[in-house]
């Protein structure tokens, strides 16, 4: 399997979400999950190992969720079920190799999580009922939410395939997280609905 196995099946599900009603959101999210995966292993074949590991674990997920994503399709009458197990035998195939690549090669999740602990002890959350106030969101700030921000200051607003291109190592799916982080603890402001949503910093931070 290569880059171009991988761009040729995600091109497969789109002509085969194409057939979806226009409406359905089983539509959006089969495409949104197929581009994430597909952004993933690129990376994943280009990038080192120790770069990787995060992303592989992430791919499975993904995986699992668009495998159960086909399930769903098959039990519809918008497409032949037999259309739809083509499609899903081949992510079913990348599964495979993915979870082999996770249980043989990857370390446990505390081995992966250490280092990151150690290199920022203080932006551990205080435990709950703690008397101890900081910054609105800095505990739960990372630094490349850190970098988001300063990002989002000098543009005004941005959209998440903009933030992709200045994070080419990080999934869309992850970004998203982010920016539903900052948005949940009021740093953020969202603007917009699916491919038109636009994120921009809240002017009210009190």
């Amino acid at each position: 399997m290569d880059s171009d196995y991988f761009i040729q099946l995600t091109a497969n599900l789109y002509r085969l979400t194409l057939l979806f009603p226009k409406k359905e959101p089983l539509r959006y999210k089969m495409r949104e999950l197929a581009d994430d995966i597909l952004a993933n292993l690129t990376s994943i074949l280009r990038g080192s190992f120790y770069k990787s590991k995060n992303l592989i674990l992430e791919t499975e997920k993904d995986l699992e969720i668009l495998n159960g994503f086909f399930e769903v399709a098959k039990n519809q009458n918008w497409v032949s079920p037999f259309d739809v197990l083509e499609v899903q035998k081949e992510y079913s195939k990348i599964g495979e190799e993915i979870k082999k690549l996770s249980d043989s090669h990857l370390p446990t999740t505390e081995t992966v999580e250490l280092p990151a602990r150690a290199e920022l002890p203080s932006r551990i959350p205080s435990p709950a009922g703690s008397t101890i106030r900081k910054e609105k969101g800095s505990l739960e700030r990372n630094p490349r939410q850190q970098k988001i921000l300063e990002i989002l200051k000098e543009k005004g607003k941005a959209q998440v395939w903009e933030l992709k291109q200045i994070f080419p190592e990080v999934s869309k799916r992850t970004l998203r997280r982010d920016f539903e982080q900052m948005f949940n603890q009021g740093l953020i402001e969202r603007m917009g609905e699916r491919n038109e949503t636009f994120y921009q910093i809240k002017e009210d931070r009190s």
